[in-house]
C-alpha cells in the first residue's frame, strides 16, 4: 500500500502530456449546459452523465451516454424534469440497469432504465407518499438500491436501503442528520458524506460501525469506492486549496493522496472497472458561474484498485 501511495502521489505531481499539469484530458462532448456526475459503463467504453441545461445544478436535467471510441452522444432520459444520476455505482452490469432520481410527479423518487433504452423507457422503483428520495446507487448484485431519504421540504434525512420490487425500506443512519451520496462496495461496506461542521466522508459496515476517513478540517464530498473497494476516491477543499481537487484514501483511513492538481474545481469522480481511469467534472473556477465539463485522467501505470 505504501508503494501505491507513493506512485499515486508521483503521478499527480509530475507534469504529463495533456492540457493540464496532472495529464487530465477533456472529453469533447458536443452539448451545451453543465455536464456533471460522470460514470463509466461496466466495460469502460462509455460514460453516463447528467446534463443540467441552465448551469451548474440548475434544471431541467437530462441523462446522456457518451461513447468514448466513436464520440457519439445520445439522450437516455429527457422529459423536462430534473433527472440526476450519482457518481459511482449508478450503472450496474449485473442487472444491466442505470438508476437515477427524478422530480417528475409530486416529489423526487428513484427510477431505473436499461442503458440501451430511450427516453420514456424508465420505470419508477420507489413509491412513498410522504418521503422523497435522492442520489441513488445500486448494490453490486443489483438487488438493492441505496439513497438519501427526506421528509418533504427538509434537507435533513437518512441513508436508506431498499430491496427492489418489494416494500422493504431500511434506514441505516439516525434521522435528522445531513447525510448524502451513499455508495456500496462488495462485502456490504457503505460510504456517505455527512455535515458535522465540515463535510466529511464516513463508512458504515454490516455491524453498524462507522468511521470518518477524511481529515476533519477538509470539506470532503462526492465519494466513491475503487473497483475492489480498497480505496475511496473523493473531492475535497483543503486549507491549502481555493477549489476542490480529487484525492484517494485507503478504505480504513489514512493519509489522503492527491490525484488531480488544478487551479480550478474538480469533483464528482468515478473510477473505471479496471481502476486505470478516472472521469470527473471540472471547471476553470467556481462551477456555479460557468458550469462544468467532463474530463478523464489516465492512471494506467498505477491503477486505483
Amino acid at each position: 500500500m505504501k508503494t501505491l501511495l507513493a506512485c499515486l502521489a508521483l503521478c499527480a505531481s509530475v507534469a504529463m502530456a495533456g492540457p493540464r499539469p496532472d495529464g487530465a484530458v477533456r472529453l469533447e462532448i458536443p452539448l451545451r449546459g453543465s455536464l456533471q456526475n460522470p460514470v463509466f459503463s461496466p466495460d469502460g467504453s462509455k460514460v453516463l452523465f447528467t446534463r443540467f441545461r441552465r448551469g451548474y445544478n440548475r434544471g431541467p436535467a437530462d441523462l446522456f451516454i457518451f461513447d468514448l471510441q466513436s464520440g457519439h452522444v445520445r439522450p437516455l432520459v429527457s422529459d423536462g424534469s430534473v433527472n440526476v444520476n450519482l457518481p459511482g455505482a449508478s450503472w450496474n452490469g449485473a442487472i444491466g440497469q442505470i438508476v437515477f432520481s427524478s422530480d417528475r410527479g409530486e416529489h423526487d423518487e428513484i427510477y431505473m432504465i436499461p442503458p440501451t433504452g430511450q427516453p420514456g423507457d424508465e420505470r419508477r422503483i420507489t413509491h412513498r407518499e410522504t418521503l422523497q428520495s435522492f442520489e441513488p446507487s445500486l448494490s453490486p448484485d443489483g438487488r438493492w438500491v441505496l439513497f438519501e431519504s427526506h421528509e418533504i421540504d427538509d434537507e435533513r434525512g437518512v441513508i436508506t436501503l431498499h430491496l427492489i420490487g418489494t416494500d422493504r425500506y431500511h434506514d441505516l443512519t439516525e434521522p435528522g442528520r445531513m447525510v448524502k451520496q451513499p455508495n456500496m462496495a462488495d462485502g456490504g461496506k457503505i460510504l456517505y458524506q455527512e455535515l458535522r461542521g465540515n463535510w466529511a466522508i464516513w463508512t458504515l459496515d454490516l455491524y453498524g460501525s462507522t468511521l470518518m476517513v477524511t481529515p476533519p478540517d477538509w470539506n470532503s464530498t462526492d465519494a466513491v469506492f475503487s473497483p475492489r473497494g480498497g480505496w475511496i476516491l473523493f473531492s475535497a477543499e483543503t486549507p491549502q486549496t481555493a477549489f476542490a481537487d480529487l484525492f484517494a484514501v485507503p478504505v480504513d483511513g489514512g493519509q489522503p493522496v492527491q490525484i488531480t492538481r488544478y487551479s480550478g474545481y474538480d469533483g464528482a469522480a468515478s473510477v473505471s472497472g479496471d481502476g486505470r481511469r478516472v472521469v470527473f467534472e471540472s471547471a476553470a473556477g467556481d462551477p456555479e458561474h460557468a458550469g462544468t465539463a467532463i474530463w478523464q485522467l489516465d492512471l494506467s501505470q498505477n491503477p486505483l484498485e
